[in-house]
Parts: C-alpha cells; structure tokens; sequence
C-alpha cells in the first residue's frame, strides 16, 4: 500500500498539521507579556490543544499495536513499524514539552491555566467530541480496510481453485488424447503389419502365376483366358438373370 493510502500516513499528516500550528501557537505565547488576556488565551488554546493531539497520537499508538500483531497482513516489516513508533513519540515528546512549559511559566501556574480552561467548556467539550470522532473515524476506516483485504483473498482463493480445476480437466484430457494416440499407433501398426503380408502373399501369387504360365505356354494360356472367360459369363449370368 502507498503512503498515500496508507490511513497512517493520512492521520499522521493531520497530527503534524496539528502538532505545526501548536508549535506556532506556543513561539507567540512565549513573546507575549506576562499575565495579560492574551497569554491567558494563548494559554487555555495550548492546553486545550496539547490534550487533543495527545488524544489522536495516543489512538494512532493503538492502531500500530493492532498492525504489529500481524505486519505481513498489513504490508509492513518490522523497520516500517518502528519508524512509526518513533514518529508518535517524537510527537508525543513535542506535545509533552509544550504542555509542560506551558503550564509552570511566565506568571500562569497550571492551576490558573485550568481555570481559565474551565470557563470554555463548550469549547473544551466540541475538542474532546471531535477528537472522539476522530479516533471512531480511524478504527472504522481500518476495520473497513481490513474487511476489503479478506474479501480480497477470498476472491482470490476462489479464482485459485476455479484454475486448479481448469488444469485437472486441462490434464485429463490431455491423458486421454494420449491414450488414443497410443491406439490409433496400435491400429496403424497392424494395419502396416497386414500390408507388408498381403504384399508378400501377392508376390507370392505373382510368382506361382508366372510359373504355370510359363509352363503352359501359349495354348496354355489361351485356354485359361477362355475359362476365365466362360467363368465370367456364368457369374454374370448367375447374378443378373436370375
């Protein structure tokens, strides 16, 4: 599978989208004055933020422990599955860190940032639902993927065995096409075998004729064409008349 099919890589675009304007938020918040609104706002964003993506990079770890129970189904190898482990903490780590700074500096303890943080809980709330759904959405697109793999093979399974029968018929035939082969062999054989004596026993013949006829001579032989020639009248005779 691509990458660009590959659900990892497509969630992991959107982590590090993610994980990018967190990073962006977090430079502003450390140039902004100590205790104003805005530090306050920025803040709650990169508390609320870092929980967030800790909640996708957190589903993303799961989904790689399912593939690493069997790779090869999956496509991957075992480099493949530790390069995406050290994505997801490095991910982890940068989240992690900003979280921490966050939360101990510049004139905002972590009690105060939480509080802030309580006063948006619409906001709080539609995050942890999306990022909810978010992680429904993965685990359903996985599912998905690995029901269209099975039906894959069992379709693949089926056009294997529909060619396993083809070439047993292909060979059944081929035995009895081979088998009358041998006999048509068989026949030509003793077809040839009768020839080779009929064309013995005719030369045979030949050869007996010559010696009575040579014995004979021409009285001889002027009486055997008109015996023959009586002969063959009352054959026809015989046939035809009555």
């Amino acid at each position: 599978m691509s990458s660009a099919q590959d659900p990892f890589y497509i969630v992991k675009e959107e982590i590090q989208d993610s994980i990018d304007k967190l990073l962006s938020s977090f430079r502003r918040w450390e140039s902004a004055p100590s205790g104003t609104g805005e530090q306050v706002r920025l803040t709650t964003e990169l508390l609320s933020g870092s929980e967030s993506i800790e909640e996708q990079v957190d589903e993303l770890d799961k989904a790689i422990s399912v593939a690493a129970r069997d790779p090869s189904y999956f496509g991957l190898d075992a480099a493949e599955l530790e390069r995406r482990r050290k994505w997801t903490r490095t991910a982890r780590d940068q989240v992690g860190s900003v979280k921490k700074k966050v939360s101990g500096g510049k004139g905002l303890n972590y009690h105060d940032s939480h509080r802030e943080l309580l006063k948006l809980p619409t906001e709080k709330s539609h995050q942890t639902e999306m990022s909810s759904q978010y992680g429904q959405h993965n685990d359903d697109f996985i599912s998905s993927e690995s029901d269209r793999q099975m039906l894959l093979i069992k379709q693949q399974d089926e056009d294997l065995d529909e060619l396993c029968d083809s070439v047993q018929r292909i060979g059944h035939l081929g035995l009895n096409i081979h088998e009358e082969l041998l006999a048509q062999d068989k026949i030509i054989e003793d077809l040839g075998t009768e020839m080779d004596s009929a064309s013995n026993r005719l030369d045979f013949l030949q050869k007996k004729v010559e010696i009575v006829m040579k014995k004979a001579g021409a009285k001889g032989q002027i009486m055997m064409i008109v015996f023959l020639l009586v002969l063959f009248i009352i054959l026809f005779v015989l046939v035809f008349v009555y």
